[in-house]
């Protein structure tokens, strides 16, 4: 029986950077932080990769989970530039929000760049941003 979308993961190249922005900007905190290395047989055989070793955060902010890993091996394929919605694989993520002008502008006083300002779309408002590792995330706020 499926009990509903646990979490999200994203592969970064700088851990601190990625979960210190999720943390500041959007609420998150820690609920897990560990490093594994090649002596770890769990994460050898659930990782699609013979030897694996690096670092895990999962961030939570009440259901919403995001899991973060920096691995050191393999050797990370790096992205090829910033990922556009249309892109195949994970477009974004999207983040339901109260006042979605008042999180427009906190954010982008903070330095989070934007694809552009909140959009009204029949019944709900939308932006897109970027973290800075280029993946998009979505701001949603439903109307009335």
């Amino acid at each position: 029986m499926l009990v509903g979308l646990h979490h999200t993961a994203l592969s970064t190249p700088d851990l601190e950077r990625l979960a210190g922005f999720y943390r500041e900007h959007f609420g998150f905190a820690v609920e897990f932080d560990f490093a594994w290395d090649e002596s770890n047989a769990e994460f050898r055989r659930t990782h699609a990769a013979p030897e694996t070793k690096g670092r895990v955060v999962m961030l939570a902010r009440g259901a919403s989970r995001l899991e973060l890993f920096e691995y050191e091996k393999p050797a990370p394929r790096p992205a090829g530039g910033p990922r556009r919605n249309a892109d195949h694989g994970i477009a974004h993520l999207c983040f339901e929000v109260q006042q979605i002008e008042s999180e427009y502008e906190r954010l982008r006083a903070a330095g989070v760049a934007f694809l552009s300002e909140p959009v009204l779309q029949a019944t709900v408002k939308v932006c897109y941003g970027r973290d800075p590792d280029g993946n998009l995330f979505e701001l949603l706020e439903f109307l009335g």
